[in-house]
């Protein structure tokens, strides 16, 4: 074993899945400025880690895939991301992914035109510097057909250097049985061997370890870009997102390495699914509650469905309280193929309906069809025509 100043030591930030370009359609409402203010916190993220890599002393950054949505994109994004990635202050590292394979014309050559920027865009370790190697495992068409990581394994032997393998792509036992899945055994087996020392992975958003050696990280995407579902035993799509690593890793020899990793928070938005079981106006102001706790509404995107059966005063409260929440939120929407919610006027709130003739026919129609295909228009006729009722004459 080397003594202590014979040990190479190096801080890096690994991210990923930046996906500029993409847009979410739930953001793009009538009259809705959401969407904007999502590309914007998406190239607000990425400066962050720039002031991740100063307060942490990172010399590099490596981004494990996806650095654009797709490798056709308007001039304005493309202009913005060069923008944000030339701004970095120290070198970054870019790896093709399934969004941006490395083709003739991909959006990755006009990054790699920028002076702090590497595109790795073959297996050839890249010297970060003296003693800190970079490995790709690009993708160089949309799909991969073999286990890109260890096509770039394959050719290496263990090293006294610090050397990182960059791989975008689902590892075995996390997707189908696919040939482009990425071994766990191999990866695991290039860590004991000293051939690399730290896995930096992409595809998956959240951020999250993978295998048991604790130096396989997916990093997820630095802005939330899908929802987490939070109904009970249900595994949310998005649950860690947001999120840049700091790794730091510390090397006396080829198999005596200290990996160290940390989660940091980069991003600004929220997507949540929201589930709500509800029988009455107490349980409707609890959804309401819930909702207005939220603290960065005009960032934050839910998705919600509702079980249960209101009467007319609770329905028309869950309605109103549900418009006002719409005009402060990124988006609030029902997640129509899990709404459940019947209207069911108990015998009171009937007797006491100022209604009569036509007006009282026209509610009875109305409440029959609240029951049908399109249950969601017939209760806002049936609480248009209700809150009517009750106005003054």
């Amino acid at each position: 074993m080397g003594s202590a100043q014979d040990s190479t030591h190096v801080t890096f930030i690994h991210t990923s899945d930046f996906q500029w370009g993409m847009t979410r359609w739930f953001l793009d409402g009538e009259d809705s400025d959401a969407q904007s203010r999502f590309e914007d916190s998406r190239l607000r993220a990425v400066e962050k880690l720039g002031n991740l890599a100063r307060e942490h002393g990172a010399e590099f950054i490596v981004v494990a895939g996806d650095v654009f949505d797709a490798n056709a994109l308007s001039e304005r994004t493309m202009g913005r991301a060069l923008e944000a990635l030339g701004s970095l202050p120290v070198p970054v590292f870019l790896l093709p992914g399934n969004h941006d394979p490395l083709l003739p014309g991909a959006a990755l050559e006009h990054a790699a035109q920028l002076s702090n920027v590497t595109v790795l865009a073959d297996s050839t370790p890249v010297e970060a510097r003296p003693g800190v190697e970079i490995v790709g495992a690009p993708l160089l068409a949309r799909y991969a057909n073999e286990d890109l990581a260890a096509r770039a394994l394959a050719q290496l032997e263990p090293t006294d250097s610090v050397r990182i393998l960059v791989a975008h792509g689902q590892a075995e036992g996390r997707g189908e049985d696919d040939p482009a899945l990425i071994s766990l055994t191999g990866l695991e087996q290039a860590l004991a061997n000293g051939v690399v020392d730290y896995v930096a992975l992409g595809d998956t958003h959240s951020a999250q370890p993978v295998g048991a050696s604790g130096r396989i990280w997916f990093s997820g995407s630095p802005e939330t870009t899908d929802f987490h579902d939070r109904r009970d035993n249900v595994a949310g799509n998005e649950v860690n997102s947001g999120k840049a690593l700091v790794v730091s890793v510390d090397k006396r020899a080829a198999t005596d390495v200290d990996v160290d990793v940390n989660e940091h928070a980069v991003g600004e938005w929220t997507f949540d699914a929201l589930h709500w079981e509800v029988s009455d106006g107490e349980d409707v102001r609890r959804v309401i509650a819930e909702l207005e706790a939220y603290p960065h509404k005009s960032r934050t995107a839910v998705k919600y469905s509702l079980a249960g059966t209101l009467g007319l005063e609770a329905t028309r409260e869950l309605e109103e309280g549900l418009a006002a929440q719409r005009n402060v939120f990124g988006a609030l929407y029902e997640r129509e193929r899990l709404m459940d919610l019947h209207l069911e006027p108990n015998d009171e709130e009937l007797a006491n309906l100022p209604l009569a003739g036509y007006a009282r026919d026209a509610m009875s129609a109305l409440l029959g069809a609240a029951e049908t295909s399109d249950p969601q228009t017939a209760r806002d006729a049936v609480n248009l025509l209700f809150r009517l009722s009750k106005e003054p004459k």
